[in-house]
């Protein structure tokens, strides 16, 4: 997915600190509409000034339930991406991917796709005729350094299901409740879909090296004993080797855990953009607005790609040491 913001903020993130303690941080969603009068809107998680990164994750959006017959839907155009994954996972609707690999694939849910940006790929996202009800969520995760210009790549994966007392898990990327994901990554991740029972209470097995986070789709769940509602994603810093979590609502309840190693590094992100410096991002907008070969050409799609946005003029094109760990 793009970011479609008008005017997206840079935002330098920074490398964790050391000494963060422990306990569970509620990020709250700000709406961002995917653009139109008629725009299907996603509630925004990461990232945000009090919160970048948690692991690798970088970019979160939540969407949905959306009806398509009142907002047309997901309608985004051929895009670019860099030194990036992108994520796509659906609870309900279908939408067609398209990409300058070659790819073409639909989400379907329970369905992973995983989409290596690296030095530079665009693709397009449509929700298909046969979708009435879109909702999902779409993820981004930076690569580091050493992989950030990766040669591009697609993957899918269909999750089995894993029952762990009352809650069924779809482990998608990295291993939780027993069960692996086979999909390639660049850094130690974690990513399942979470359903509970009414009344459910899980505790599952975590690697201790990993921070957490787990969003709410639906349902009230208490993550380590801190209630999380609809849309508000829950933060755990690294040590944990156990994670408890319950429903407290009245029908079932789903969410989303991520996990990860701490980054370690510092990023630059602009739209859709991710780079180390300044000039990471100018130079990628620069290609993607002259129609580089980095970049690709998205076959299939009926539309002009997406133009990018203008950099802010008060931006300062320059390098920016890393902040020192303390």
């Amino acid at each position: 997915m793009s970011n479609v913001e008008e005017n997206p903020a840079e935002l330098r993130c920074p490398a964790e600190d050391d000494d963060r303690v422990p306990g569970v941080e509620v990020l709250s969603a700000r709406d961002v509409p995917l653009g139109g009068p008629r725009a299907m809107t996603v509630r925004r998680t990461l990232p945000q000034r009090s919160r970048t990164l948690i692991g690798a994750w970088c970019f979160a959006d939540h969407y949905g339930p959306d009806d398509v017959a009142e907002t047309g839907g997901m309608v985004v155009a051929p895009h670019p991406h860099t030194g990036l994954q992108t994520v796509s996972w659906l609870f309900g609707g279908e939408i067609e991917h398209r990409d300058s690999l070659g790819s073409h694939a639909f989400v379907r849910p329970g369905e992973l796709n995983l989409m290596t940006g690296g030095h530079g790929i665009s693709h397009s996202e449509v929700s298909t005729e046969r979708t009435t009800v879109l909702h999902g969520v779409q993820l981004w995760v930076a690569l580091p350094e050493e992989h950030r210009h990766a040669a591009r790549d697609f993957q899918h994966h269909v999750p089995r299901p894993v029952r762990v007392g009352g809650a069924e898990i779809r482990v998608f990327l990295g291993a939780l409740a027993g069960d692996v994901s086979p999909v390639r990554t660049f850094t130690p991740l974690l990513g399942a879909e979470i359903v509970l029972e009414t009344g459910a209470s899980v505790t599952l097995d975590v690697d201790p090296a990993f921070e957490h986070g787990l969003l709410v789709d639906q349902g009230d769940v208490r993550m380590a004993g801190t209630l999380l509602c609809p849309g508000e994603l829950g933060y755990l810093p690294t040590g944990r080797a156990t994670l408890t979590l319950t429903n407290v609502s009245d029908g079932a309840a789903r969410a989303v855990l991520l996990g990860g190693t701490p980054f370690g590094e510092e990023i630059v992100m602009w739209w859709n953009f991710i780079g180390r410096k300044h000039e990471d991002i100018v130079r990628a907008r620069e290609d993607w607005q002259n129609a580089s070969d980095r970049f690709g050409t998205v076959s299939g799609y009926d539309g002009e790609r997406l133009p990018a946005p203008d950099l802010p003029r008060h931006v300062t094109l320059a390098p920016r040491g890393d902040r020192p760990r303390r």
